[in-house]
Order: structure tokens, then C-alpha cells, then sequence
């Protein structure tokens, strides 16, 4: 499952659930802005096409089109090939790979018809290089990535841009169990980077009227050591 947040800049982001909650409350969906900020949170599944329809629906219905789309939705099974099950497979393909193409494809409706609009799907530089254990992993985020430059070609006449912002080790849950100080042997900058590094990058191609196509690098110079 995953949270769909909209603000006054008409953003559109579909991210993991806090920690510990399956849901957002089902009365967000019935009485729609919440929050202090003008805040819309709906719970999705963003691996359900339909089920992402109907939040798009609920959406526009309450605030109009999307502007601006950042998929940053994802989850990663580890284990080698041979080891892994097959429905880690599928549901790493679904919701890093398919799950983006269902908002994008939602969301381009309307970005299509204002002839304005901005996607950033979030990769990751394990796709660019590899690493074992994390082929499954490694093909849904450099799939995001073909995805992506694809169709920044297909939509860049209808002046909607689309890139991909791809980090490295990010503090988050999915690196909690590793161990910091040995891999940040291997990190230029010499440490993790922090989620605010990877949303000003967001923020940069959001805002950026001239750039689609492109995948944004946020790892500390990792990749210069790979």
C-alpha cells in the first residue's frame, strides 16, 4: 500500500506508508482535504490499476488535475536469484516497475490536456550497476528508468517532461540493517545521504523547464567507485 498526498502545488506523490499503518484513515477518502496545509491523503494500491483509477478520480474530483507526479513507491526483496521466491519476483515487478506506469498513465491525462506537467519516478543506482543479490531489484529500477526516458519522448511535445532521480545508500527503512561505517568506506562524500538530498533533487527536475529524460544521480559519488 501506498499514500497519496496532494497540496496546493497540485503534487502528486505516491510513497510508502509509515511504519506500521496499512492504511490511511478510509474517512480521508470520504471528506477529502485534511491537514493543516490543505493536504489530501488517500490510501492506494499502487500495484491495483484500478485501484489507482479511482484515487486519480478522487483526486481530480476534489482538486482538479495533477501537476506534478513523483513516484517514489518501492520495495526490494533480497536474495540471490536462485533463492528467490516467485512471488517476491512478481511483487518487486509490480509495484517498482507497473505500479509507476498505472500513475503515469492516470496522471498524464490531465498533464496532456493543461499541455504542462512533470514526472519523476525514483530509480535507484542499483540499477545502474548491479549488485548481487538484488537482480530482481536492480531489472525493476533500470526497467523505470527505459520506462522513463520512453516516455519523455512520447510526451515531451505536450510539454510534459518525465526523468528519474536515481539514489544511492539513503537513510531510510530499507537501509536500516546495514552496516553505515563499512559502506561509507566506499562513499566519496564519506556518508549516507539523507531523504532531503534526494527531494531537492525531486524539487530541482520538478521546477526544471528544460530537462526530461534524464536520470539524476544522488549517491555521494558512489557510483565513481563502483
Amino acid at each position: 500500500m501506498t499514500a497519496f498526498y496532494w497540496s496546493q502545488a497540485k503534487l502528486a506523490s505516491f510513497s510508502p506508508l509509515p511504519p506500521g499503518k496499512s492504511r490511511v484513515p478510509h474517512r480521508s477518502l470520504l471528506h477529502g482535504v485534511i491537514g493543516p496545509y490543505g493536504h489530501l491523503a488517500l490510501s492506494c494500491d499502487i500495484a491495483s490499476e484500478q485501484d489507482v483509477q479511482r484515487t486519480f478520480q478522487e483526486i481530480v474530483k476534489n482538486v482538479g488535475n495533477v501537476n506534478y507526479l513523483v513516484n517514489a513507491a518501492g520495495i526490494n526483496r533480497d536474495a540471490l536469484l536462485l533463492r528467490t521466491k516467485t512471488e517476491d519476483i512478481l511483487s518487486q515487478l509490480s509495484i517498482n516497475l507497473i505500479g509507476p506506469m498505472y500513475t503515469c498513465k492516470a496522471a498524464l491525462r490531465g498533464m496532456i490536456q493543461q499541455q504542462d506537467g512533470a514526472i519523476v519516478n525514483i530509480g535507484s543506482i542499483v540499477g545502474h550497476k548491479g549488485n548481487a543479490g538484488q537482480s530482481v531489484y536492480s531489472a525493476s529500477k533500470e526497467g523505470l528508468v527505459g520506462f522513463s526516458k520512453s516516455l519523455a519522448k512520447e510526451v515531451a511535445r505536450k510539454n510534459v517532461r518525465v526523468n528519474v532521480v536515481a539514489p544511492g545508500f539513503i537513510h531510510t527503512d530499507m537501509t536500516s540493517d546495514l552496516e553505515e561505517t563499512h559502506v561509507n568506506r566506499n562513499i566519496p562524500l564519506g556518508r549516507f545521504g539523507e531523504v532531503d538530498d534526494v527531494a531537492q533533487a525531486v524539487a530541482f527536475l520538478l521546477r526544471s523547464p528544460y530537462i526530461t529524460g534524464q536520470v539524476l544521480v544522488v549517491d555521494g559519488g558512489l557510483q565513481l567507485q563502483m
